[in-house]
Formats: C-alpha cells, structure tokens, sequence
C-alpha cells in the first residue's frame, strides 16, 4: 500500500514538473515572439487607418469587429460575436471642411459631434450673435434665415440638446428673462430721468444665460446652424441624450459646429462689430437606416483541465469618430489581440479558458461590459481575474495583488524583468479595498462592482515620451502616432506572460483580502430619524 502511495506521490510530483516545464517553454516562445515578431501597431494601424473612428453604430465599427474575429480564428482560436444590443439608428462620418469669406479670410479649425447632422452640400452664410431675450429675436428673426449662429458656452463635447425637455427648460428660462427685461426697462427708464441728479445709477438685472435659448425657433427660422466655442485640441462626444430616441424622421436637421476658440473670438468680434462676412462649411455627416446591431468580439482559447473557469483580457473596441481611437482604445484593444496572437503561437494550452474580449459601446456607457456581466452572473465566480487595459500607450511597470494572491503573482511575473531591463516590473502588496457600488469609467467597473478581481499592470512613462492623456481623451488627437510602439509591444507580452499564467495556475487566485464590503449606507435612516 505505502509503495502504491509512494509511486502515485512521484507520479503527481513529475505530471506537475512536466506541467510548470511546458509553461516556461510557452513563456520563453511567447517572449521569443514578442521581442522578434511582434505585431501589436500592425493591429492599430488597420484599425486607425483602413476603418478609421469606430462609434458603435458606424460601418466603421462593424468592419473593425468582423476584421478583428477573422484575425481570431486565423490564430486558431474559437469566436463568439457577442450581441449587445441595438441603436435606432446608425451613424458615419465623411470629411469636413470650413472658411471664412472675407479679406481677412481662413480655413476654419472645427468639428461636430457624432449622431448630429452635416451641411446640405457646400453651405455659405453670413454670421449672426444668438438673441438672449425675445425682444431681440423679433428683431433679428427675418436675417436670421441662412445665418450661422454664434451661440455661448465653451464645448464639453457634447452636443446642444433639441429634446422636449430641454426645449421645455429654455421655454421656462425666456419667460424668467422676459419678467427681467420688464424690470431693467423700468431701471432704464429711472436711469435715464435721475441722469441730471446726484441719485445713483441703478444696476440692470442679470438675465439667465443659457446655449442656443431660442434653439428652436432660429432653427424653423432656418438658420444654417449654431458654432459654439471649443478649446484645442477640440474635443467631441455624441447625441447621448436623444440618440435612442431617434428615428428617420426626428434625425436633428442643422450641424451643431465646435470651433477653436481662437477662430471664434476673432468671428465674434467681427459679428459684434456688424461687419459683412460669411463663412462656408461642408460637413458630410451620414445616417443610415436602424436598427443597427453591435457586437462584443470574443476570441476564446479553450481550458484543457478547467474549460468553466475562466481568465479574460480585454479593451474597448468602439471609438470616437472625431479622431481614429489610437490610444483610447487601440492601445488596449491590440495588445490584447496581440496577447491572444503570441498565447496561440507560441503553443499555449492554458488549463483553464482565455478569453480575450474587445468590448463594444464603452463610450456610449459600459454597454458592452455591463452586457456581458448582467447575462453571465451565474460563471463571475469562475472568473480568476480581469485583465483590462484602457489607460493609454504607457508600459507596464509593475502590479499591485493582495497577500493572498502574491505567491502565484511572484511565480507568473518571474521572466517578465527578463524581457527588457529598461522597464523594471515590480510587484506590490495592495491593501483591501471598498468593493465600488458603481461601476468607474471603463470596462473593468461592472466587474469589480460583482467582486470579480480586475488586478492588471500599472503603467509610466519610464522613457519620458512625455504623453499625456488629456491631451487626446475624446479629441482629434486620437491618432494612430500618439501610441507608443516600444510600450504597446512590450504591454501585449506582459499581458500575455500575466494571462497566461493565471490560465494555468491548479486553482483560482484567491479573493480573500481584495475586497471588503462597502459600508451600508445609513443616509436614508438619519433623515428619517430627523
């Protein structure tokens, strides 16, 4: 008995060295691969340059996401398109161009945000300042016809909103200034009969100031559009507000124009000033009939020993349209293709399931991650960890895991400071954390708000290139050459070395000590004591 005992011990012992022997061979291929052969900017490169913006919606998009599961199962790998949902309508965006008419002339520097409308060809105007009180749109309404319309405010991105509400918002704001201008004709009226006399000038009321306040009646007026001012780079969003509820024949009828600051301070002088001068834009925004489906794309490279458990690695495939989605998100989207490229390449078996998901509709809200987690609630606990990059084009330089996975974090990560000595990684201990009762801003947060574990790499700029993510988050800037090839490569063969090794673990990485239950929140009971 003891000699079968000792024999099946050895058995086990050996199985267990051939195992950890097999995935060091696939650790070394899948460095060989990466530091010889590695594919990461080709990925954005077609991703940028042959299909461009991809908002959800866009033939952009949906041709991003049947390249993206042909390249999966070209590596061999097993495909899911995963439906999301649907829009009411789809969007594609053409070139835009602008100038200004006049001696002073210049090719105007703007953009418009997606699921909003283009010009009706070459359109040319002469420029007017938007009314602020009724009074002054009865006396301007007749010239308002083919004008463009300064309008106030700096551009967050996001468009003007034409919806009932806030339709119903600016009826409300133009009677309160209404009762006001009554008041300030009165102080006017005292003003100008106490000139003669030492009784102080009264102040006029401020009026409420708000965007385009007679939006819709300058639009049935038939203005060409409104130019609101947007600091550089310039920086746009979509329709959120109303894009559900859209149809062909409620589809906004004028562009909404964000133009540099510069350029439109020196315009709105010139209005002010009522000098003579137009401007021409073609803007060649598209709609296309809906409903229009999306999809997350998931390449799946299948357990050997644990096919229900399950390691994903993932980033945003959807982009906005403005730019290309360089770096939010080709910069995560592809080192996880690439990741997925050099696990298939290399021969890797992984003892539980890789998923590697490019998640669709991020910028229109989580949609694709929120998706995926409400339909899956019942595999989360079979999920050893999510790897998610959605941060920019900066190189891994180490992760932060909780004592309780820190062992199997050292054993992973060992040949990661093989690779490069330029960029050191170094593994830190994290103290628990509040589980988030919100999901945070990309598509790790449905995730953690489930109590999945989202540990992946931190990341710097060691080399100092100097990026700085604001400068492209949500803006023309987001281009191809704003990633960093030497980060971007080296980021796909981390993530493959951290995604692998987690597959291949004899058991799921512990969750004890990486999360603690959120407070309860007393806040309603308080105002009931009150």
């Amino acid at each position: 008995m003891k000699k079968i005992k000792i024999i099946t011990l050895i058995i086990s012992i050996l199985l267990s060295i051939n195992t950890i022997a097999q995935s060091d061979s696939v650790v070394q291929k899948i460095i060989e691969i990466g530091t010889t052969d590695n594919q990461t900017m080709d990925h954005l490169d077609i991703l940028c340059n042959r299909f461009g913006g991809r908002p959800i919606g866009s033939d952009a998009y949906e041709n991003a996401a049947l390249w993206a599961a042909s390249k999966f199962k070209e590596w061999g790998m097993e495909v899911e398109m995963d439906e999301v949902g649907e829009l009411p309508v789809g969007f594609n965006r053409g070139p835009w161009f602008g100038r200004m008419l006049s001696d002073e002339g210049m090719h105007l520097h703007f953009a418009t945000p997606s699921y909003t409308s283009g010009t009706k060809g070459v359109q040319r105007g002469h420029v007017l300042i938007e009314p602020k009180t009724q009074a002054q749109f009865d006396r301007m309404k007749e010239r308002l016809k083919g004008s463009w319309v300064l309008i106030l405010g700096e551009n967050e991105g996001w468009p003007i909103d034409y919806s009932e509400m806030a339709d119903s918002i600016r009826s409300s704001i133009i009677e309160k200034n209404e009762e006001t201008e009554k008041e300030n004709s009165k102080i006017r009226r005292e003003n100008r009969q106490n000139m003669d006399t030492d009784k102080p000038q009264k102040e006029l009321l401020e009026l409420i100031e708000e965007p385009a306040l007679f939006y819709k009646e300058m639009r049935d007026a038939g203005i060409l559009g409104i130019i609101q001012s947007s600091k550089t780079p310039i920086r746009v969003m979509y329709d959120r507000k109303n894009l559900m509820n859209m149809t062909f024949e409620t589809l906004l009828t004028i562009p909404d124009i964000k133009l540099d600051e510069h350029q439109y301070e020196i315009i709105k002088q010139m209005a002010e000033e009522r000098r003579y001068f137009e401007l021409e834009f073609d803007i060649r925004n598209h709609f296309k009939m809906g409903p229009v489906k999306y999809h997350n794309v998931i390449g799946i490279i299948p357990g050997t020993e644990f096919p229900d458990e399950y390691v994903i690695m993932s980033g945003h495939l959807d982009a906005y349209d403005v730019a290309t989605g360089g770096v939010d998100d080709g910069s995560g989207a592809t080192p996880t293709m690439e990741a997925a490229r050099l696990i298939m390449e290399a021969g890797g078996k992984p003892k539980r399931t890789i998923l590697a998901i490019l998640w669709a509709g991020e910028e229109f809200g989580l949609l694709g991650s929120q998706s995926w987690v409400d339909r899956h609630m019942n595999e989360l606990h079979n999920v050893s960890n999510m790897v998610n990059r959605d941060g920019g084009p900066t190189v891994p330089t180490g992760v932060s895991v909780s004592d309780a996975m820190r062992d199997d974090f050292e054993l992973i990560c060992e040949s990661i400071n093989d690779i490069n000595p330029d960029f050191p990684f170094v593994i830190n201990t994290r103290d628990p954390s509040e589980k988030p009762k919100k999901a945070w801003g990309t598509d790790s947060g449905p995730f953690a708000v489930v109590g999945v574990p989202t540990i992946g790499p931190k990341n710097g700029d060691p080399k100092g290139y100097d990026f700085n993510y604001r400068e492209i988050w949500h803006t023309e800037r987001d281009l191809y050459n704003k990633s960093i090839r030497e980060y971007q490569e080296h980021a796909a063969v981390v993530t493959a070395i951290m995604v692998y090794g987690i597959a291949n673990l004899d058991h799921l990485l512990s969750r004890d000590g990486y999360y603690v239950e959120p407070a309860p929140d007393n806040s309603n009971k308080k105002k009931k004591n009150k």
